[in-house]
């Protein structure tokens, strides 16, 4: 029988998280509060972070969506493979395939333009959350809070950039409605591929071992990042010179061992871990399934389209490497939520939570409502969820409405004053807007447009009437939504130029009042869609000032009655993490060790996709060549590594740090078991993957040939 004591400690071990003290994605200002000395560091904890000169932190950067660390003084970025896999995927050609034999620039004058990518680093800091919650006045409805909370944020981002001519700044909410923290970034525009391994290394195993332990991917890359001849940021220009960064990381070839203390520095994506049962329920139910039967069926059609044609499969390999990650991870979290009983758990708590409130009047009278009215917010989201879903996917699905709807929403946001406008069209953004948009047209492949256009059409047509968006029944003619939506593709497509780049540029600097004088088929649609995404946009506003409100009241309860401060969800801004290289029990009489090795890419490999290795490896592992990167105890080139820290996407890249402050692998993934790290984390079963160093420096010198990249590392 379970007693109410061993429910507690149950549900404070799953959801509180933060207890532990190897768990947590903890913000750099709570760097100084962790005991990482009892952990295992060897270094001054100065030396992670100092607000007051340089620090480990000032080498880690973000890379497009990705983490990377400086390893030389001359902007020499390592990173993720599947990080860089864009800018091989963009620079690809028939001709000049660098997603399938790799890229090497033996010289600076070589390295390749990495097209759309920035590197972001963090500055400084400071607490906001006054001034950003001062924009809020009683009597305010929810929407016009949620807007108010939002043009504050922008304002002191302004101000910020103007007190740091040249710099970037953003105020990120750490905890809904109540802590915002304004960081001040270095924002650098040229960014240059270095050395990008062949696919059959770097992508070793594909989806097939994506999210799985063991693990035997190369997965890495080298980037660079340039900057005007004054060191001031610029776009791409060949008289750029290398970034030179206040710290790198030093690259230690000998890497590490099990059981070794490990931390990690990174962007972590977004985690849920606050949500309640209602957030868990909505995305169980509704969310996740759709988005992931939605892009295994994108990733079925993009294969099809590229099995005829090379050109197109380059042209779609960005995307279904995308596409296919989140499907995966998907599926891998539903898989956990029911195998963790998660929304019941969370239910279990909230009950005990809601007994806590209850049990004081005082406090009841502040909290008691909490729960039950985040649950009515959710109940009307869940009341629309498959017609609102639809919507966020429709014009993203297609390229040719996507540039429609871009262009005439800009049209009307461009006239705004700069601080009314989405933050997509304020004038800091609009320049990387227009460069998001023409990368996707540089990738249009009109039969794949076609068909996920119509697929989606197709859906939102077959809706129920009273969720049916009016410009989708105005094209159903003859209430045969198939035959109706097959014709207006099949008319669309010839009649638009919205494919057509330069088109599309000078379309995004016209007159709302020109543009509905354009006969464009799909011009008009974005046009007929504008009202019911701006009605969408009015409902989300009011139901996040709701979340808002009540998310930072039950905050403020929860850690009242569990005598704790919690740890912000993840939000893209830095983050550390800390652990242990350590296997796990995945399944009853089952252990996996932490380190993979050389021998065993050798024994997947079968010749053919994902399982393909160079010939060169073959060669040199059966001749074991390993030089100075062997493993003391397994007589081989450690390939991946697996630890206890706690991570999720937008950590891809992150340096793996050892004691002494030295690189000793480079995060890529998280096992299995750990996809639902989003919602839960446990010790048990969480754990992420790394590339081994050693088998970096040894894919780089070795098969590479890239020596001098090490000479650059100071390695030779």
């Amino acid at each position: 029988m379970i007693t109410r004591l061993s429910l507690f400690l149950l549900l404070l071990a799953l959801f509180v998280n933060f207890s532990l003290a190897d768990e947590g994605m903890y913000p750099i200002s709570d760097i100084h509060k962790l005991n990482l000395k009892a952990k295992g560091l060897k270094i001054d904890p100065n030396a992670l972070y100092n607000p007051d000169g340089v620090s480990l932190i000032d080498a880690i950067v973000m890379v497009g969506g990705c983490t990377g660390s400086f390893v030389s003084s001359d902007g020499l970025i390592l990173t993720n493979h599947h990080c860089a896999f864009g800018a091989a995927q963009a620079a690809s050609t028939k001709e000049n395939d660098y997603i399938a034999n790799g890229f090497l620039a033996k010289t600076r004058a070589e390295e390749a333009q990495a097209i759309g990518y920035t590197v972001r680093i963090t500055d400084s800091y400071r607490d906001v959350s006054r001034e950003v919650l001062s924009a809020v006045t009683e009597g305010m409805d929810l929407a016009e809070r949620t807007k108010a909370i939002d043009r504050k944020m922008k304002e002191l981002a302004a101000e910020a950039e103007q007190q740091h001519p040249g710099k970037r700044a953003e105020v990120s909410e750490m905890f809904a409605g109540r802590t915002y923290v304004l960081f001040i970034y270095t924002y650098l525009r040229d960014v240059r591929m270095v050395y990008v391994p062949p696919r059959s290394i770097g992508e070793f195993g594909g989806e097939t071992d994506n999210w799985i332990w063991p693990r035997h991917t190369g997965d890495f890359s080298f980037m660079r990042v340039y900057v005007a001849p004054d060191g001031s940021p610029a776009d791409y220009s060949p008289t750029n010179v290398p970034y030179k960064p206040r710290k790198i990381l030093k690259v230690q070839p000998a890497g590490v061992d099990e059981g070794d203390f490990v931390f990690l520095l990174g962007y972590p994506g977004r985690t849920n871990r606050h949500r309640t049962s209602h957030f868990m329920q909505y995305e169980e139910q509704y969310r996740m399934p759709y988005i992931a039967n939605l892009y295994d069926w994108q990733i079925a059609v993009m294969k099809e389209m590229g099995e005829k044609d090379r050109e197109v499969a380059i042209k779609h390999a960005a995307r279904i490497k995308s596409l296919a990650n989140v499907m995966k991870r998907f599926r891998g979290q539903l898989k956990g939520l029911d195998r963790l009983n998660l929304v019941e758990k969370k239910k279990l708590e909230e009950a005990d939570l809601q007994r806590f409130i209850d049990s004081d009047p005082r406090r009841n009278e502040v909290y008691g409502t909490v729960l039950t009215e985040i649950g009515k917010v959710y109940e009307e989201i869940t009341s629309r969820a498959e017609s609102e879903i639809i919507l966020d996917f429709l014009p993203s699905s297609s390229t040719m409405l996507s540039a429609a709807y871009r262009i005439y929403e800009a049209s009307i946001e461009r006239q705004k004053p700069d601080l009314e406008r989405e933050s997509a069209y304020m004038d800091r953004n609009f320049p990387r807007t227009k460069e998001t948009m023409l990368r996707a047209l540089a990738d249009y492949h009109d039969e794949t447009d076609r068909t996920f256009l119509r697929e989606l059409l197709m859906q939102a047509g077959s809706l129920p009437m009273n969720q049916r968006v009016p410009a989708i029944g105005a094209l159903l003619t003859t209430g045969n939504v198939e035959r109706d939506i097959a014709s207006f593709i099949d008319k669309a497509y010839p009649a638009s130029k919205l494919n057509n780049e330069q088109y599309v540029l000078e379309l995004l600097s016209t007159s709302k009042e020109e543009l509905e004088t354009i006969n464009d088929p799909f011009l008009k649609l974005a046009r007929a869609l504008y009202p019911t995404y701006q009605a969408l946009k009015e409902t989300r506003q009011r139901r996040e000032g709701a979340l808002s409100k009540l998310s930072a009241l039950l905050v403020d309860v929860k850690e009242q009655y569990l005598k704790t401060a919690f740890i912000p969800d993840a939000n893209r801004t830095l983050r550390l993490t800390f652990g242990y290289i350590r296997g796990y029990n995945p399944a009853d009489a089952t252990y996996y060790s932490p380190i993979t090795t050389l021998k065993g890419v050798i024994e997947k490999t079968t010749g053919e996709e994902p399982f393909d290795t160079p010939e060169k490896v073959i060669n040199l592992a059966n001749a074991k060549e390993y030089g100075r990167y062997k493993h003391p105890k397994l007589n081989d080139v450690p390939v991946a590594i697996l630890y206890n820290t706690d991570t999720t996407g937008g950590n891809s890249g992150s340096p793996v740090i050892n004691a002494n402050g030295e690189l000793v692998g480079v995060n890529f993934d998280r096992a299995w078991e750990a996809t639902i790290n989003d919602f839960a984390w446990s010790e048990s079963y969480s754990r992420s993957i790394a590339v081994d160093i050693r088998y970096v420096l040894w894919v780089t010198e070795k098969v590479g040939e890239a020596d001098h990249l090490l000479t650059e590392m100071g390695l030779k």
